[in-house]
């Protein structure tokens, strides 16, 4: 399912003139590094980034999700943005690498 959350995302990345430079995910949430022209707007974006998924998600793998997911939505209503300011692109991969990914 992660493997499909990457391509949604990249794709949702493009369509706003940035791009998915890394992604990983936990159970219980996603880390992205992202790149976007300084004109997006970081909340509809991520607005856009959610809903996209949630519902393409929720359609490819209805089946997987049935038995444990039974909200309409995929996403919760929170999410957390940083700047990476001076910090090396590679440190910031890194640690989004790092993170425990669970079985797809």
């Amino acid at each position: 399912m992660l493997a499909e959350f990457e391509v949604q995302a990249k794709e949702r990345c493009a369509a706003w003139g940035g791009r998915l430079i890394e992604a990983n995910g936990e159970p219980d949430h996603v880390h992205l590094l992202i790149e976007l022209p300084p004109t997006a707007a970081l909340a509809e974006f991520v607005n856009a980034l959610k809903t996209g998924t949630s519902r393409r998600l929720r359609t490819i793998f209805a089946q997987e999700l049935a038995g444990v997911y039974s909200k309409p939505v995929l996403w919760s209503r929170s999410y957390c943005v940083l700047s990476c300011g001076g910090t090396p692109l590679e440190i910031i991969k890194q640690y989004i690498q790092q993170q425990d990914r669970p079985d797809d």
